[in-house]
């Protein structure tokens, strides 16, 4: 008499004994080709048969492990024969007559309780890979099997189980039939947040909740929980946790049912879900509320944080800085950060003091500060500054910064000297994304600013002044990589002999146009002195091709000017060569350069540290 199988598969071990010396057996498959050949490679690979073990036996266990391998595929009639070249049984040879494949005859896939108004797993449903007509694979039933399961879970459908879970194979007709039944029950909803060890005010913490109590429960919104918690620098550690009820989570009833009938669920716990107790069971879970409160364990961060950097680049030479952040200071969270940086052409010591509004990582203000001295080519200044701006953090990922910033700034430059004090506000956009930080394969970064200062309020000194800068970085396949650049500024001033160095545009250098040394080109005085423009253009191309593990290498062209006009009588561009390799401290840029219109310093050569955005 003919049976219905129902199938439950799954992958196990037959083992061996185990005495004596073991090996790993060598499989040739015949007759088959393609993934199904390869899954009985691979099952039959892992056996390590015993050199006492008889060809007999382990004939009966490669046979039934090369079956199950080609029935995952659909191949339930397959025909098998095995040879073994060896006298000690170290390899075989498998020829397969596979038969006719089985294919899926019906697909009784059902879905019920809130779920079925859940668009998500309407989504599900609807790229169900299980067709009537294909061939039985079952990979794609415990894919699909599991997307639902993993969905149920993500989604807070806590008391879910799968009423109907398995598959009809009738071999003699080559036929399968596909039973999946989905009870998601109940969607558990967000209960209150609870913090517990922070040193912050908790209604600072709450507006960093992206949910309501009484929100349908999102894993996604736990994982920006705690990521927007990280963010803020003022814990070293955060855990969030949902306190779900134990009872309500379990698709198992707990020992009361054991106790009470004398039966064992522990080695089969469907035979309890399927019997009697399954009404009593779902008594028992859905008479728990649906709520889920969240526990977040919260670990300060230290106070006092240190940081040193040593560096090297050929525009400034070797440099050093050093950095002191206190990323908490009180239990508002503000914070302060000081730096110290140091080398041959610049001294600049510099801070910010940050105080957060109620998103604390969208909004703030910010009191930034600095000193800074320059002795570099024609230009020696003395600059001393204070900021108060006010930062807004957009969902888009754009940041504006709209500022008031007084400089007092004592130079030279060529044959110009002065002492002003600049009373200006400023605006500012930016957007800076990326994937991989340390050597980005896609991203872009955009950057502008307006800035307006004038006598009316006690500036020494009258313009409006813009800057931009965009940079990109893409690849084509894996081993070809592109990075491209444009920037500038431009003034409109009638007291340019007013405007300190620090504001003039200069170009040239390993960020600018390279082949030429930093900061070396701008308008000039008639003895050749450096006074710097009033627009300044920039542009660069490079391509980098992947040479072997972590070194890439570079080939790139570079043009543009500092001016006084609106176009440039002249663009200077430079080109060459060069290697990159991504170290653990970031990328390492080596290049040589040559300068077009430059006889005297026919080459140059450029060497820096970091990612390029």
């Amino acid at each position: 008499m003919r049976q219905v199988k129902v199938l439950r598969m799954g992958l196990f071990c037959l083992a061996l004994p185990a005495a004596g010396h073991a090996w790993a057996l060598g499989v040739t498959v015949k007759g088959l080709s393609g993934p199904p050949a390869e899954n009985v490679v691979n099952i039959l690979s892992e056996l390590e048969p015993d050199s006492q073990a008889t060809r007999e036996r382990l004939d009966g266990v490669v046979r039934n492990r090369a079956q199950q391998a080609l029935q995952a595929f659909g191949y339930y009639n397959a025909k098998l024969a095995t040879h073994y070249p060896d006298a000690d049984n170290r390899r075989v040879v498998i020829d397969v007559e596979p038969g006719e494949r089985t294919k899926i005859t019906q697909v009784d896939v059902k879905l019920e309780g809130d779920a079925r108004q859940d668009e998500a797993f309407e989504e599900v449903m609807r790229s169900n890979p299980l067709k009537v007509g294909d061939p039985l694979l079952h990979s794609r039933y415990d894919g699909f099997k599991g997307k639902l399961s993993t969905l149920a879970l993500e989604r807070g459908y806590f008391n879910s189980r799968f009423r109907q879970q398995r598959i009809e194979v009738r071999p003699w007709e080559e036929s399968a039939r596909i039973f999946l039944d989905l009870d998601s029950g109940p969607r558990y909803r967000f209960g209150h947040v609870h913090f517990r060890g922070s040193q912050i005010e908790p209604h600072r913490l709450q507006n960093m909740v992206p949910f309501e109590p009484g929100d349908p429960y999102l894993a996604g919104d736990l994982a920006t929980l705690n990521q927007n918690l990280g963010q803020t620098d003022w814990f070293a550690g955060v855990a969030v946790r949902p306190r779900v009820n134990e009872e309500a989570a379990s698709t198992v009833p707990s020992q009361w049912w054991s106790e009470s009938t004398g039966r064992d669920t522990t080695a089969d716990p469907s035979s309890v879900l399927g019997g009697p107790g399954l009404s009593m069971a779902r008594e028992l879970t859905d008479s728990q509320p649906t709520v889920v409160p969240v526990d977040v364990e919260l670990t300060p961060a230290d106070r006092h944080q240190f940081e040193v950097g040593v560096g090297y680049a050929t525009d400034v030479g070797p440099r050093t800085q050093f950095s002191w952040t206190m990323p908490w200071l009180n239990r508002y969270g503000h914070s302060l950060t000081n730096s110290l940086y140091l080398s041959a052409p610049e001294q600049r010591f510099s801070g910010e003091y940050r105080i957060p509004l109620e998103n604390p990582l969208r909004d703030s203000y910010r009191v930034r500060y600095g000193l800074k001295n320059i002795d570099n080519e024609d230009t020696k200044s003395f600059e001393s500054s204070v900021q108060l701006a006010r930062h807004w953090e957009f969902s888009n990922g754009w940041i504006q910064d709209l500022y008031w910033q007084t400089t007092y700034e004592d130079f030279t430059q060529a044959d110009q000297n002065d002492a002003v004090l600049l009373l200006y506000p400023g605006i500012s956009w930016s957007r800076t994304r990326k994937r991989n930080p340390i050597f980005p394969s896609w991203g872009d970064k955009q950057e502008l600013t307006l800035e307006w200062s004038d006598p009316s309020w006690g500036s020494d000194a009258r313009f409006v002044r813009t800057t931009f800068n965009s940079q990109w970085v893409r690849m084509l396949g894996s081993e070809n990589r592109f990075v491209g650049r444009i920037g500038g500024g431009a003034m409109a001033t009638n007291t340019f002999d007013k405007i300190p160095p620090s504001l003039r545009f200069f170009a040239g250098g390993d960020q600018s146009i390279r082949g030429y040394s930093y900061e070396s080109l701008s308008p000039e005085n008639d003895d050749g002195e450096l006074l710097g423009g009033q627009h300044m253009l920039t542009s660069s191309i490079e391509y980098q091709r992947h040479l072997t593990g972590n070194f890439w290498s570079a080939t790139f062209v570079d043009t543009g000017n500092a001016f006084d006009e609106w176009w440039p009588d002249e663009l200077k561009t430079g080109a060459g060569v060069g290697v990159r390799w991504i170290s653990p401290v970031g990328p390492i840029r080596f290049d040589i350069a040559h300068p077009f219109d430059d006889e005297e310093d026919s080459w140059r050569l450029h060497f820096s540290i970091g990612p390029e955005f």
